[in-house]
């Protein structure tokens, strides 16, 4: 019975489908304590995030991933331990201790800054993991991405072809890979369309930084037409900001956000965003991991690249620029 349910070699697959069954009408099921045992595995994987709890409780984007994570663990036998490490910090220590006392397999590595470390870490303890974000050839690890430059292009692309020349951007992080990663995309994407980069403002993902970068944007001499925020949730604040201030979004001022959280499709305007399949992220990343961890052959990971959601939030550059209040 053994061998059915950890789906071990030596078994034809006809006698280990009606092991299962017979198994299940009987309410029989396997001890996950003497598999973790038997395989001398933890049947655990980590997630270590470094976030100020506020904005990971704000993030949409965390709800959905996990929830694909736990799609995939909840069907292996595996089970998923987060924790939350002080904002600024790297999570080395945690990353140790996860490994010295042998609570997890493999950890999903998210948020990864440039020039992170943790990767080499990671390997010099002999944890195994999967990058979550783009495909930068570390050599360690495997990631487990979509590019995101494919979509912030095709909302600069949209935005120019409403007329917008001043188009500004509310980005993440420098430091993070994907915050750096949209910064760079929206300045190419400006610069092929033979416009030059808009006002600029690093913000840290979360609400309050969108409106703060918002205020500053409508502030300036010569405003933005058009702001792309690097996700959804600074991208609705500053719908909130603008008409706070008097502006018509979009008829004075054009948003858009990345992410395609459900909200920004219920707000008025809705917002024009990408959409990115966030829990097939997940998924994708915990089959990598467990084929990493149990030294399979890596299965094929089929992700949708990032997409333009057209919505109301974006309209025609208005012929004339609205002072800043």
């Amino acid at each position: 019975m053994s061998f059915a349910f950890n789906d071990r070699p030596g078994l034809a697959p006809e006698t280990r489908d009606r092991i299962l069954v017979i198994a299940r009408s009987m309410g029989w099921t396997p001890s996950w304590r003497a598999r973790a045992l038997s395989v001398s595995r933890a049947l655990a994987v980590g997630l270590v995030i470094a976030r100020p709890p506020d904005t990971l409780r704000a993030d949409p984007f965390f709800p959905s991933f996990i929830a694909g994570v736990e799609g995939v663990l909840a069907e292996h036998g595996y089970a998923l331990l987060l924790q939350l490490v002080a904002s600024g910090g790297t999570g080395d220590s945690a990353y140790r201790r996860l490994a010295t006392e042998g609570r997890v397999d493999g950890v999903l590595l998210t948020d990864l800054h440039v020039d992170d470390e943790r990767p080499a870490l990671l390997a010099e303890i002999g944890l195994p993991a999967v990058i979550v974000g783009p495909d930068l050839e570390e050599p360690c690890w495997p990631a487990v991405g979509v590019d995101d430059g494919p979509g912030v292009q095709a909302v600069v692309a949209h935005l120019v072809s409403l007329g917008h020349v001043r188009i500004a951007h509310v980005g993440g992080p420098d430091v993070l890979v994907h915050g750096r990663s949209r910064r760079v995309a929206w300045a190419s994407a400006l610069m092929s369309a033979g416009l030059e980069p808009g006002p600029f403002v690093e913000a840290d993902f979360s609400a309050e930084a969108g409106a703060t970068a918002t205020r500053q944007m409508l502030e300036l001499a010569e405003p933005p037409t058009a702001i792309f925020y690097a996700n959804d949730l600074m991208a609705m604040a500053g719908i909130a900001v603008a008409a706070s201030q008097g502006l018509s979004v979009p008829a004075q001022l054009s948003i858009a956000g990345f992410d395609d959280t459900e909200l920004g499709a219920h707000l008025q305007p809705p917002l024009t965003t990408v959409t990115t399949d966030v829990v097939g992220w997940g998924r994708a990343a915990a089959v990598r991991l467990l084929d990493l961890i149990e030294q399979r052959e890596p299965a094929a990971l089929g992700l949708c690249p990032p997409s333009l959601v057209v919505r109301g939030s974006t309209a025609r550059a208005p012929t004339t620029q609205v002072p800043a209040s």
